[in-house]
């Protein structure tokens, strides 16, 4: 599936040559001068380093988070992230195509990764959510979050089974990499998570606490990519019961809202008037295409941009009057947070529970759905804030213009899907990847979806 990238890479190092030598003494440098297209290609390229310059060295695996001020948790450096390592697989999938990177480097780095996660902490075959890069032991996440997180496995099998189908007609070295992602995924129990055979999938499982944590994982929300990669499991797969007993909660996922003129068909939980944070409709889909993604309960494609287009008229119509909200500056999320204390913190912003702080990847990441909107607020973000907000790794965490608060941090899972969906905008790629695996098209066709797979 490789291009030619020359035309592509070159484009961007001139780009961002002329941003580097532009005068670092303003802080909204003139940028108007920059075509869509370019834009769209710098702000790929740079947050594409996230997960190549900045990746822990040792496992070559996403770090959890970089913050360029250069203040950290204790111990933190070296932590990396499962969820956010299966994003930064696929970025790297992404950089490969688009020149930013060549084949043989790409197929290298994903390598030292799984080589990294074959021998790292695992439980029932599935990954912690946090992981120490130079010792692949597990670090809690929280008190009783000491083993297994289904949910962030269920988004690091999404790129490794990406990586699989992009390598698997390839060099023999490539060959054997995906014969031992396929290992790894046939590993993954996830009927284990079923708790002792419930029709329902738990998100955590502790070695120390066993099931302690009880959080049974319920729609809607950001994981409906766990169930379909449990229906869809060769060795441990779960029946269809489960998905719409658990999951769909014997169909009670069900709704029919209509906001700002915009419906929903799903309950989203705790915000069923106006949908979720916005990583509900990034996270399952970066390789779970959503374009023709329906079953008894939702078209996933009009939900998800539904979702989008409610949380951007909320920005525009601002209700808590927060400076700086606009057709141009959009876009809540879970992401960094301000405190009342002006301390960063972190929180699930969302219509209804807005902090007044504006999370990039929000809107930039939601591209595919309503894309003319999403570069009006990437060349908002770029030509308002300039370097306040645009550092090594791409756009920060989060901003607000409220409070004239903006944090020089990144965070992996927020990161990656600027890269992927920006991606898949412009050529699908992670997509027809993911949906080209036979065991996904047989789990979606068990649990009676209709669905799309591009040739």
């Amino acid at each position: 599936m490789t291009k030619l990238f020359f035309p592509v890479t070159l484009m961007v190092l001139i780009i961002i040559l002329s941003y580097c030598t532009s005068d670092k003494n303003s802080s909204a440098p003139d940028h108007k001068t920059l075509s869509d297209t370019e834009l769209l290609a710098l702000v790929q390229q740079k947050t594409f380093q996230y997960f190549w310059d900045g990746a822990e060295p040792h496992s070559g695996a996403a770090r959890e988070r970089i913050h360029e001020d250069g203040i950290y948790p204790e111990n933190d450096r070296n932590i990396v992230t499962t969820g956010g390592t299966g994003f930064g697989i696929m970025a790297i999938i992404a950089g490969i195509e688009e020149g930013f990177i060549t084949r043989t480097e790409g197929y290298a780095r994903i390598q030292k990764i799984v080589n990294f996660l074959s021998t790292a902490d695992r439980f029932h075959g599935m990954w912690p959510h946090w992981l120490d890069g130079e010792t692949g032991k597990v670090k809690p996440f929280s008190e009783k979050d000491d083993g297994a997180d289904g949910v962030e496995s269920a988004y690091l099998f999404q790129g490794l089974l990406t990586a699989r189908q992009y390598f698997r007609e390839g060099t023999g070295e490539e060959n054997a990499l995906a014969a031992k992602i396929d290992t790894l995924w046939r590993q993954a129990e996830w009927s284990w998570f079923r708790k002792n055979g419930e029709n329902v999938l738990y998100w955590h499982w502790s070695p120390n606490y066993q099931w302690e944590m009880n959080f049974p994982v319920q729609g809607y929300n950001e994981c409906l990519i766990y169930y379909i990669l449990a229906a869809s499991s060769p060795v441990w797969s779960i029946p269809p019961e489960v998905y719409h007993e658990g999951w769909a909660r014997n169909g009670n996922i069900d709704t029919l809202v209509t906001t700002y003129g915009y419906s929903l068909s799903l309950k989203h939980n705790n915000a069923e008037t106006y949908g979720g944070p916005l990583f509900w409709a990034h996270y399952s889909y970066l390789g779970l295409n959503p374009k023709g993604l329906q079953d008894q309960y939702a078209d996933y494609w009009q939900e998800n941009a539904n979702q989008t287009r409610i949380n951007r008229k909320w920005c525009i119509d601002n209700p808590e009057h927060y400076k700086g909200y606009g057709p141009d500056c959009w876009g809540l999320t879970a992401s960094y947070s301000r405190n009342d204390d002006g301390s960063v913190g972190y929180a699930a912003h969302q219509p209804g529970d807005d902090k007044g702080v504006i999370s990039p990847t929000a809107a930039i990441s939601s591209i595919p759905y309503i894309p003319e909107y999403s570069i009006q607020a990437i060349r908002g973000f770029y030509d308002k804030y300039g370097d306040r907000l645009l550092g090594k790794y791409g756009f920060f965490d989060a901003f607000s213009p409220q409070y004239d608060w903006f944090p020089k941090r990144y965070l992996a899972i927020d990161q990656g899907p600027i890269v992927v969906m920006i991606e898949n905008y412009r050529s699908g790629l992670l997509w027809k990847l993911f949906m080209s695996a036979p065991e996904i098209q047989e789990g979606l066709t068990k649990l009676d979806f209709s669905y799309r797979v591009e040739p």
